[in-house]
């Protein structure tokens, strides 16, 4: 019995454990980031925002979430309900299940895979299923325009973030997301984090997730001030939520790699005392919740492209971009030696 305990019972426990302590404050976040978008959006608009239920309007998420838990769910009557119910699973899960290689602090992460940016770009990618297939369920025109709208965005603007990608790996020589985050690591403190070195491609990362999100001004498959409002557009009640929660949750996630990528990480911007004093998991945290404030910040500020813009800029204007950030980055670092060696 201790054998087995020892082998199995307690390492699952302590997966379990684990997986709990990142999704519930994950969800909580999920909850709050709507909250402090309405508030920073209301700010920004010389408005209130939500101010009535609970102090400050702090329980407004919660009121919210209830609204949506108790309404009736209306499935179509002509409508796949297996796909139809599967594909808002699929996006809140899949936003979820990303966070398993995300290192809050220096070994503080579920699974220490050395593919584990490939991991987050895989599970990113296949982010557009769940609207494809909720498009294609809802037995609507409407609905099905929607999710090819969609899938045509999603895929024109994930070229352009793994050629990005691509120039960051070739910096670092690894594919671990703790190694990308040390080779950023330095005596200049936050000047040796890539957003600096690297800004061309930091910049073209954080449009593309924008549209990768579905974020203004790239909110083609949703324009929820259109009286269609695309993919999901027959949903209704805990299936809606779900697609919503699993928006705001890829908005962190897509600033988590952000910060992996070009904010330094965990790595705190000076690398001495009063600093080096705050726990790692914090500036971490503060890293994506400026990511966050951009995120709102371009919501309140942007008007919405037109789809021959979106297309136009990811195609003709990311892509050759990007491409030549590859080309270039290798370039200098094969030229003045400072490729990492391998091994």
């Amino acid at each position: 019995m201790a054998e087995l305990w020892a082998g199995y019972i307690w390492p699952t426990i302590w997966i379990v454990l684990q997986i709990v302590v990142i999704v519930v404050p994950l969800l909580l976040a999920v909850a709050y980031l709507t909250f402090a978008e309405r508030k920073v959006i209301g700010a920004m608009h010389l408005r209130k925002g939500p101010n009535v239920v609970g102090p400050f309007g702090l329980l407004q998420p919660m009121a919210d979430g209830m609204k949506l838990f108790f309404k009736e769910t209306v499935l179509p009557t002509r409508a796949n309900k297996g796909v139809f119910v599967i594909a808002p699973m699929l996006t809140f899960i899949l936003s979820l299940i990303a966070w398993a290689v995300i290192p809050f602090g220096e070994g503080l992460v579920v699974a220490d895979i050395n593919v584990g940016i490939l991991y987050l770009f895989a599970i990113s990618s296949l982010g557009v299923y769940g609207i494809i297939m909720s498009g294609w369920a809802s037995n609507s025109k409407y609905a099905f325009l929607g999710g090819l709208r969609s899938a045509a965005q999603m895929v024109s603007y994930e070229v352009s973030m793994g050629f990005i990608i691509i120039t960051v790996l070739l910096c670092v020589g690894s594919l671990n997301l703790s190694d990308i985050v040390m080779a950023q690591k330095g005596s200049w403190g936050f000047l040796n984090w890539y957003a600096f070195p690297l800004l061309p491609m930091a910049v073209i990362f954080f449009v593309s997730t924008l549209a990768e999100t579905n974020r203004h001004p790239f909110d083609l498959p949703e324009a929820e001030a259109e009286l269609v409002t695309g993919y999901n557009v027959e949903y209704s009640a805990m299936t809606f939520a779900l697609f919503f929660l699993g928006e705001y949750a890829n908005m962190i996630l897509m600033s988590g790699m952000t910060t992996i990528l070009f904010l330094g990480g965990w790595l705190p911007p000076f690398d001495f005392a009063p600093f080096t004093w705050v726990p790692e998991p914090i500036w971490f945290f503060l890293k994506i919740a400026l990511c966050l404030l951009v995120f709102i910040w371009v919501r309140a500020t942007f008007p919405r492209y037109r789809y021959d813009q979106l297309m136009r800029l990811g195609w003709k204007v990311f892509l050759p971009i990007s491409l030549a950030g590859v080309v270039i980055v290798a370039g200098v670092l094969v030229l003045f030696g400072w490729a990492p060696q391998a091994g």
